[in-house]
């Protein structure tokens, strides 16, 4: 979980190295948005690979293997980004620039009263998010492969004993994890960000940490927690611009996520209950 940065960081690079890259040779276009998702996914999976055998191949401590992870992503999309800047564009930037995502709105839902707003100049990574988080609720709960993922974080010895094979299914689940985190990361940096930095995710990773902590390691708890949160750091900047405050006053009042995130900490910690191995390193043998 704690190498979410580095896996929303990396898979944003391969992105948006494709946005800039195509925005350069074919121009802008409708498409770009679900190109750049196809391949923010691939590369947040591909990315995870390392994360994966350094914790499942080698049984690496994960929260050394997190850091690791984070701190790696970091460096290499910072030089990645400004050689692949130095190509493209002549300018050894290590950030990239592109247009912002294109929206649409929603005919009927939009005309409704007060909720209509929220179907307005929509991304349409909302819609895919929204897709995703209720067929991953899906596979998790109603499957196979959910069933064996749920073992494995409750007690894997007890999916070895039925002839499961545990590593397989944690590489597998480091994959996914990788691919929507990178998902996740070009959702921002192409919507709201409108540009790619290796430094622009810092904070969200451990707040969506903090949002499945508090949505008890449930898929749709989890998402309702994750909009909370962005309903509140979008409150911050309209609050911002309501009461006519400077860009000093900006990053003060953008700590309001975080400030939630400790308030709920203190009050519903004691009702969360983590899968029972969440964490552990698989040891066969202690079966």
């Amino acid at each position: 979980m704690l190498a979410l940065e580095g896996l929303q960081g990396f898979g944003a690079f391969v992105g948006a190295v494709a946005v800039v890259f195509c925005e350069q040779q074919f121009g802008s276009s409708p498409y770009l948005p679900f190109l750049a998702m196809a391949t923010a996914i691939i590369g947040g999976a591909f990315y995870s690979m390392l994360h994966g055998v350094l914790c499942v191949r080698f049984r690496a401590n994960q929260i050394i293997s997190g850091v690791v992870v984070n701190i790696l992503a970091v460096a290499l999309t910072t030089f990645l980004t400004s050689v692949m800047n130095l190509m493209l564009t002549g300018n050894g930037s290590n950030k990239f620039q592109f247009s912002v995502s294109p929206r649409f709105t929603l005919p009927v839902l939009s005309s409704i009263p007060v909720l209509g707003g929220l179907f307005k100049n929509m991304y349409p990574f909302e819609i895919v998010i929204l897709i995703i988080a209720f067929l991953m609720w899906y596979v998790l709960n109603h499957t196979k492969y959910g069933l064996r993922l749920r073992a494995c974080g409750d007690n894997p010895h007890s999916l070895d004993a039925a002839g499961g094979n545990v590593d397989q299914v944690h590489f597998s689940a480091v994959m996914i994890s990788g691919a929507l985190a990178g998902l996740g990361g070009i959702c921002f940096a192409y919507s709201i960000s409108a540009s790619f930095g290796p430094n622009i995710y810092m904070g969200y990773g451990f707040l969506a940490i903090a949002a499945f902590i508090f949505g008890n390691w449930k898929i749709l708890p989890t998402f309702a927690v994750c909009l909370f949160f962005g309903f509140a750091r979008s409150g911050g900047y309209q609050l911002i611009q309501a009461l006519g405050l400077t860009s000093n006053f900006s990053d003060l009042l953008m700590i309001i996520p975080y400030v939630l995130t400790l308030f709920l900490l203190i009050f519903f910690s004691k009702q969360n209950h983590p899968p029972r191995a969440s964490g552990e390193i698989f040891d066969k043998g202690k079966r």
